[in-house]
């Protein structure tokens, strides 16, 4: 019998992108189980949702099985950044690839629709620019990176053929730089990094000569492609890349957190991370086509939030940082 609410499972529901989803569907009438093994994800990014009637945590490793009554599955379950993924890399794959078998077992199970959230992780090094979805990737296998980089390649293969041998309900979003409220001040993404050093008037750490380039995308902006992908007829199982195609160097990135900061931190250089990509910008042609989604928010306006959030979570001022001590 049909439920007449929604129940949603979105895992990794604790962590940065997770936690904007759960208020999401929340806000949207669902029914919200959210699951993590709290590794990254944090308490503090749901604490606001506790008391609410329709909200549920269950602490739960996606490596293990699973098993609830859902119809949604939102696959988010993974470290997503190096400092956090690296750390414990086989934990990482196991993650990615023993975490989407037991979901996509669970969704086989319930007739339940399942989006896994990729990344724009399997494109690598990209020889090709921009990264349309047909873009088979330059990737190293063997690599400090490839725990994550290959992890998500397989679990994308897992979905596609529990699609096809076992008709199950599927979507794949690949996920480019998304940056917002609620990112861990010590994750080693460079927006939080940037964000980090230049609200304590430390030096502001570019990798190589920060020429290379990225794509931002504002957190509100990648949870709304997300929601359409899942919405959209079945037909559209993906991959969709979700990020905003403006495309900055890293460089640009510092000057523009330094800027909004109000900071004087310098800058410092230091050598490029192994497999580091010098490119990354989405072709969002499909996303635009099939979900009728592009982003709205500017990176001016988006890293004005973020630096808002990170000036209360560090209890500093950015006047503060324009004269530290």
């Amino acid at each position: 019998m049909k439920r007449a609410r929604k129940r949603s499972l979105v895992t990794g529901g604790a962590g940065f992108l997770g936690s904007h989803l759960c208020e999401r569907l929340l806000a949207a009438g669902a029914d919200v189980l959210c699951v993590d093994n709290f590794f990254t994800g944090s308490r503090d990014n749901i604490r606001h949702l506790l008391g609410h009637p329709n909200f549920e945590v269950m602490r739960h490793d996606v490596t293990f099985p699973l098993y609830v009554e859902v119809d949604e599955i939102w696959n988010l379950a993974c470290p997503a950044s190096p400092i956090h993924y690296q750390h414990n890399p086989v934990q990482t794959v196991k993650t990615s690839v023993h975490g989407a078998i037991n979901m996509l077992g669970l969704a086989k199970r319930t007739g339940a629709k399942i989006l896994q959230a990729s990344t724009s992780e399997v494109y690598g090094d990209p020889a090709v620019h921009p990264q349309p979805e047909e873009y088979r990737g330059n990737v190293n296998p063997i690599g400090i990176r490839s725990c994550y980089d290959e992890g998500k390649r397989c679990a994308e293969t897992l979905f596609f053929d529990y699609h096809r041998q076992n008709g199950v309900n599927i979507r794949v979003a690949r996920i480019f730089n998304t940056y917002g409220p609620r990112m861990h001040p010590n994750d080693g993404r460079v927006v939080s990094n940037f964000i980090v050093q230049a609200l304590r008037g430390e030096a502001i750490t570019l990798y190589g000569d920060g020429s290379q380039t990225r794509s931002f995308c504002y957190v509100d902006d990648l949870i709304e492609g997300l929601i359409r992908l899942m919405d959209a007829p079945d037909d559209v199982i993906g991959p969709v890349n979700i990020g905003n195609p403006g495309e900055f160097s890293i460089r640009e990135l510092a000057e523009q957190v330094r800027r909004l900061t109000g900071s004087s931190s310098p800058f410092e250089l230091r050598p490029l991370p192994a497999d580091d990509p010098m490119q990354r910008r989405p072709d969002i042609t499909r996303a635009r086509r099939l979900l009728g989604w592009e982003p709205q928010v500017p990176l001016a306006e988006g890293l004005a939030r973020t630096i808002a959030y990170f000036t209360e979570v560090l209890g500093v001022t950015p006047a503060a940082a324009a004269n530290p001590g």
